[in-house]
């Protein structure tokens, strides 16, 4: 048996993995290198969210329909709270949307480094691939229920106005504050983990300092400039001005100062999230 050598110029690619020094890189290069890892992990959250589940995929629209009526009792019907002349149903249900995608991608986001402990722990690729992957798991909850706002628009005779072509802009601003908030948990809970206790009670907390079941617009005007640094407040309202044409609580200013924490809050969570990801395999 002979034995041939053929000599090429190609040379394999090779993966060098070096330790950060000084002003740490964020190399979102390798976001792309390894897109399909993102689809897979997605698709993984999907069907672990949802196996041996006997509602499956309901559950995304169970969950803010069934808020949706409490908060029309109680908040609706009962204290009577003002709902920008729309009724109180669809407006609630506007707002809970986006809230909804906030809370779920907050939480999975948060706790994906220690579901994901064993792969992170034995091989490599790019750590922000867990969180943007659970992010991302949760548009496919958002969507399904986006439909059931479809039909109550027109069971209430809501026609849409050229506003909704601002829908993409507010979800985006969603998405990056949820990863935002997402990166900086989920790093913070790999080093300590009273965060995994705290979580439940800071995501209540911050739905009740959004207008979720109350429109800003009770809120009064010299807190404004400090109640718009919520950023979820700006997309609440932007969801609800885009698609239900409210005027009375919406602001460019609150958008302004919402998008601005938002992405503040992202760039730093990439930061601090990179920084610490060479520990997350010996601390997991």
């Amino acid at each position: 048996m002979k034995t041939e050598v053929i000599e090429t110029d190609k040379k394999p690619e090779t993966v060098i993995i070096q330790p950060v020094k000084g002003l740490v890189a964020l190399n979102l290069r390798d976001l792309w290198i390894y897109r399909e890892l993102v689809y897979f992990l997605t698709w993984r959250d999907l069907k672990v969210r949802y196996k041996q589940s006997v509602l499956g995929v309901l559950w995304a629209i169970i969950k803010p329909f069934l808020a949706m009526v409490v908060f029309t009792v109680f908040f609706g019907n009962l204290a009577k709270l003002p709902s920008d002349g729309l009724p109180y149903p669809i407006w609630s249900y506007t707002g809970l949307l986006p809230w909804e995608f906030f809370a779920a991608a907050l939480s999975v986001s948060a706790r994906s480094m220690l579901t994901s402990g064993n792969m992170v722990s034995k091989i490599y690729f790019p750590r922000i691939i867990v969180p943007l992957a659970s992010v991302f798991a949760n548009l496919v909850d958002f969507l399904i229920a986006f439909v059931i706002l479809i039909g109550m628009m027109i069971f209430y005779h809501i026609t849409p106005t050229i506003n909704m072509l601002w829908l993409p802009a507010f979800m985006l601003l969603a998405i990056i504050t949820a990863l935002g908030v997402g990166l900086w948990f989920s790093a913070l809970l790999v080093m300590y983990r009273d965060i995994n206790y705290m979580l439940p009670f800071i995501t209540q907390l911050w739905m009740f300092i959004s207008p979720v079941v109350y429109a800003s617009s009770i809120v009064p005007e010299k807190w404004r400039v400090l109640y718009s640094l919520n950023p979820m407040a700006g997309v609440v309202e932007g969801f609800r001005w885009a698609l239900l044409g409210t005027q009375q609580s919406i602001s460019p200013l609150m958008i302004a100062i919402s998008s601005i924490i938002a992405l503040t809050l992202f760039i730093s969570g990439l930061f601090f999230f990179r920084r610490m990801e060479r520990v997350f395999a010996d601390m997991i």
